[in-house]
């Protein structure tokens, strides 16, 4: 039998790279033989996460669209030409039975010169609103995978589309509440609320936050709040760290803090609405404003609209939250309805599911 190989192209942010690698890791689940090498770009998180991962990497010469006049918006069309002769070469140099999508500029180009080459394509869309290159390029694929069915009255043809939700990580659930309160020292018998930005932090969740503290001590909530490093010794000077309210930088292990959470305030990025959703975890969703096409507040919007979370804007948070808090914090019913509406949106079986549907698309293509 011929040995399955599969190209995968995303990148530019973990929100492309991180599921890009949860399928690979399912493809080699259900195929241990299949050959796998990645695409992106030189710069990008991708081009030193891919390798730690044990993968081949080749990068490609593009960058997004700047509509500022700059040197990146002049270069942009010579960028494109080369990475579209870079992804040729790779393509007819590895010879794929099929190649994948995850998201980004990147993309873009690889899928686009397989499709020419009459090679297998399929996309994986992580967002609510598409990204421009799932839209430029859904009609031509074998199959797309969708996150949210809202997703489908953003494309032109929907009988390729499936949706599969976006894989996360499979230790997501894996620990048991009591286990992950123990780890933090918290009460059992009080609510638990998780605070995080991503890596670097967010300025206004955590300057909303610290003008919060007084609803989480009249609700006794106890606080995870993680910072980011940028902010980190400038709350710690100011909030003195109590057996109720723990304040780090980062967390390594965010399986037991999400098992250890009542409610979630946090951004509303693809991979954190997935993650929110595997687990049912609640939420006040805090979209980033300078997200691409604005997707986050389109990802927030469907899990407000589904009764999953409760969203505000950013420029709205310093001053609504403490009203949401303590609206969310006095009623526990409200927090478990709302976590089973999560959980309903989860797809822990996303991995697999687009993980098959690639192997079955390179099986056609090898036979």
């Amino acid at each position: 039998m011929k040995q399955l190989r599969i190209i995968i192209a995303g990148g530019g942010t973990g929100g492309h790279v991180f599921p890009a690698i949860a399928i690979a890791e399912e493809i080699k689940k259900l195929n241990p033989d299949a050959e796998i090498v990645f695409v992106g770009t030189r710069k990008k998180i991708e081009s030193w996460v891919i390798p730690q991962k044990g993968y081949r990497f080749h990068p490609v010469w593009i960058s997004g669209w700047s509509r500022k006049l700059q040197w990146e918006s002049i270069l942009f069309p010579i960028k494109v030409i080369v990475a579209m002769i870079q992804s040729y070469a790779i393509i007819k140099r590895f010879k794929p039975d099929v190649v994948v999508g995850t998201g980004g500029y990147v993309c873009g180009p690889v899928v686009r010169a397989a499709s020419f080459r009459g090679i297998p394509t399929v996309i994986q869309e992580q967002n609510s609103y598409p990204g421009v290159t799932t839209r430029m390029l859904a009609s031509k694929a074998q199959c797309v995978h969708i996150t949210f069915d809202e997703t489908r009255k953003y494309l032109k043809r929907t009988d390729n589309v499936f949706t599969s939700g976006n894989p996360t990580r499979n230790e997501l659930g894996s620990v048991a509440r009591e286990e992950a309160l123990r780890k933090f020292n918290f009460d059992p018998s009080k609510p638990v609320v998780l605070v995080f930005g991503g890596s670097q932090g967010a300025a206004t969740i955590n300057n909303a936050i610290a003008g919060s503290i007084a609803v989480f001590e009249k609700h006794n909530a106890q606080l995870l709040w993680v910072t980011g490093d940028v902010m980190y010794e400038g709350i710690k000077e100011k909030f003195e760290e109590r057996k109720d309210r723990i304040i780090v930088p980062f967390i390594d292990d965010m399986a037991s803090a999400y098992a250890a959470a009542t409610l979630a305030v946090c951004r509303a990025g693809a991979t954190t609405i997935a993650e929110l959703t595997r687990i049912g975890l609640p939420s006040i969703l805090v979209p980033y404003p300078y997200a691409a096409a604005n997707h986050q507040e389109f990802n927030a919007r469907t899990l407000a609209d589904n009764g999953a979370a409760r969203m505000i804007r950013n420029t709205d948070l310093i001053s609504e939250l403490p009203g949401v808090l303590t609206e969310m914090l006095s009623e526990p019913g409200t927090l478990a309805a709302m976590s089973e509406k999560a959980r309903s949106l989860g797809k822990p079986d996303a991995g697999k599911i687009i993980a098959r549907s690639i192997i079955e698309a390179a099986e056609r293509k090898a036979q």
